[in-house]
């Protein structure tokens, strides 16, 4: 019998992780037909002995390739799958023992669609402050969009647990490999442009467990805001300066007024940055959480708008998008 899901997992250097995933789809309930494909993007840990050597109860297909970048893995997997629909999630979650019932159910409901579920932390995890700020921000999003307060959008399509129709994602040409931040988002419109409907199924649950350095948060969101400025110039997303001038209304007063006085200028974002950042993980380690919370929050702003700022190479343009979500006329 033929797979209805095609489950594609890019890898690379997260052997424990991979395992508690497969272990996880390998305890699936009343699952549809599925397959399971793993792309290791050129791992030197105990990844390749792991899918060697164990065996699983559903079809297992491993690709390997020398360090692509998740998008590319992601192409490489969903090339060979047979799958009528794909299911995209990380090497770092555990997916819930109804996780592919759920988006099984969504698929059948509804025609044309790509469906999201949420990624919430472990019960019994002790997050790092900064991995715990990244769990708040986007948990407000989950319950909002379950809420029926927030239409889910391109912008909440998150690939650590998604899935869509093969073919669709076929038609949309797959991940821009170029794209080394938010290729899913950059995927997402182009889906929504051939017509596909974006559900949030709040039944459809990956727990995740993260495991991101402050170095590595750190460099996140100015790649975000340059690659959001990408979305705009080279793949034609015209509503993204919209975003990005909107977005930036809705912060909160203090934030947008340093925003505005230090974006332009790397060394003055960096010099407002650095030490929001080390004042939100004293903050984190003593138990404010609040405090540490609107510190991280400051500080991902300041890096994200720097983005913005560097990509659009001119404060003039910055401060016209920030305004009015456009560039001046005469640019």
């Amino acid at each position: 019998m033929s797979a209805e899901f095609s489950v594609v997992i890019p890898t690379y250097n997260r052997s424990e992780g991979l395992r508690r995933c497969l272990n996880s789809l390998a305890g699936q309930l009343r699952p549809p037909q599925f397959e399971v494909i793993v792309v290791d993007d050129g791992s030197t840990d105990s990844t390749p002995g792991l899918l060697a050597a164990y065996r699983f109860p559903f079809p297992l297909r491993t690709l390997r390739s020398e360090r692509s970048g998740p998008a590319q893995a992601r192409n490489r997997g969903a090339a060979v799958a047979e799958g009528e629909y794909l299911l995209f999630v990380d090497d770092d979650v555990v997916a819930d023992p109804v996780l592919l019932a759920a988006h099984s159910t969504a698929q059948r409901q509804e025609e044309h669609a790509v469906v999201m579920g949420p990624m919430i932390a472990p019960a019994d995890a002790r997050l790092s402050s900064w991995t715990r700020w990244e769990q708040d921000v986007v948990d407000k999003q989950y319950t909002a969009m379950a809420d029926g307060r927030w239409r889910p959008t391109p912008r909440q399509f998150f690939t650590a647990n998604a899935s869509l129709p093969r073919l669709q994602f076929e038609a949309a040409g797959g991940f821009d490999p170029e794209f080394k931040r938010a290729e899913d988002v950059e995927l997402g419109y182009r889906l929504r442009r051939l017509g596909l409907r974006f559900v949030f199924r709040r039944d459809a649950i990956v727990t995740h467990h993260p495991r991101r350095s402050l170095r590595a948060w750190w460099r996140i969101p100015h790649q975000y805001g340059v690659y959001d400025v990408r979305m705009w110039r080279d793949k034609g997303v015209d509503e993204v300066l919209e975003v990005i001038g909107r977005e930036f209304h809705e912060r909160h007063p203090v934030t947008r007024r340093v925003i505005s006085l230090s974006a332009g200028g790397a060394l003055r974002t960096r010099a407002v940055a650095a030490p929001a950042v080390g004042m939100a993980v004293v903050a984190g380690g003593a138990g404010l959480f609040r405090v540490a919370r609107w510190c991280y929050s400051l500080a991902f702003n300041l890096l994200y708008y720097q983005g913005v700022c560097d990509e659009l190479g001119s404060p003039p343009m910055f401060r016209s998008v920030l305004r009015e979500g456009r560039l001046p006329d005469a640019a």
